[in-house]
């Protein structure tokens, strides 16, 4: 099975089971019966889909999401290389960007209604906010991450501190950039919604909360369906264009690897390496074509032995 056919088997089952579960009002603990049918949701959703207010809070979402988040992958992508490169930055910027970093994005609603003439741009600045930090804090860290011997090889070449900026800290850091860009479109369309539910006038957050006031339950989910598969696709839109942008990185690969037998992956002993070969055994005395070694000797006892035969007759 393919991993588009596994996906959309999940999706189907999900589906299915949702159907299950509240088609035969289950209520065991979960009250499901609370819950609208998978027909129910489609059925309202093929109504909004064929209206023009569906399309006019799509619009509105998209335009908001947009206009934040890539105000704030600009902004974020420079304050991180600035506070990652430049100490005096680090010591002016640092502890303001820490002391605001853990504020929730939507806590700040009453300072945008305040601070801004209109909800539009109070909502465009939550969004801004949501996505800010996450991708400062992820090209900080992938900067400061950088080998320093790309650098002084830059350097070595004559190299300036532009060249450095675009040669090495940019194309070096946009993997850490991009993991922040991912969670920063996430936690931007929280905070767009949420921040629709509040201040909002159009928007698929405004919609939704507007069908919980008056008990549309089929158009609640319909708005948390429509917010989850826009999210997916702009997070999917980041990802895509990351691999784009780092082809140069290694890809891990998911194909089925073979197995090798257990039999084949059993340890065997090393075969004993081959001896050398022996030298041939030396040919006896008196024996070959030529005299050996102990010829010599033999010749010699044999003549001394003569001499001694000889001396007896004559005594």
């Amino acid at each position: 099975m393919s991993r588009y056919a596994l996906r959309a088997a999940s999706v189907t089952a999900a589906l299915g089971l949702w159907q299950l579960l509240t088609g035969l009002d289950v209520d065991v603990w979960l009250r499901f019966s609370q819950f609208p049918t998978v027909t129910d949701v489609a059925r309202t959703l093929a109504g909004r889909l064929s209206g023009p207010d569906y399309w006019t809070d799509l619009t509105d979402s998209l335009t908001r999401i947009l206009g934040g988040f890539l105000l704030a992958a600009v902004l974020g992508v420079a304050g991180g290389v600035l506070v990652a490169r430049s100490r005096l930055a680090e010591d002016l910027l640092g502890p303001l960007l820490e002391i605001v970093r853990p504020i929730p994005a939507i806590a700040l609603v009453p300072v945008a209604i305040l601070l801004f003439p209109s909800n539009e741009q109070g909502i465009v600045f939550i969004t801004f906010t949501a996505a800010f930090f996450p991708v400062l804090v992820s090209t900080r860290h992938a900067v400061r991450a950088l080998t320093p011997v790309w650098e002084e090889a830059v350097r070595t070449m004559g190299g300036g501190r532009w060249r450095i900026l675009g040669s090495v800290v940019l194309p070096g850091a946009l993997p850490g950039v991009f993991g922040g860009l991912s969670v920063g479109i996430g936690v931007s369309w929280i905070c767009v919604i949420s921040a629709e539910m509040i201040s909002g006038q159009y928007g698929v957050g405004y919609r939704t909360w507007q069908d919980y006031t008056v008990v549309d339950y089929p158009g609640v989910f319909v708005g948390m369906v429509t917010i989850g598969v826009l999210g997916w696709l702009t997070s999917t839109a980041v990802e895509l264009l990351g691999r784009r942008l780092t082809r140069w990185l290694p890809r891990t690969s998911y194909g089925a690897v073979a197995r090798t037998p257990r039999a084949a992956r059993a340890v065997t002993a090393p075969a004993p390496p081959a001896s050398a070969p022996r030298a041939p055994a030396p040919p006896a005395s008196g024996t070959g074509p030529g005299p050996g070694p102990d010829s010599g000797a033999g010749t010699a006892a044999g003549s001394g032995s003569g001499k001694d035969a000889s001396r007896d007759q004559l005594v």
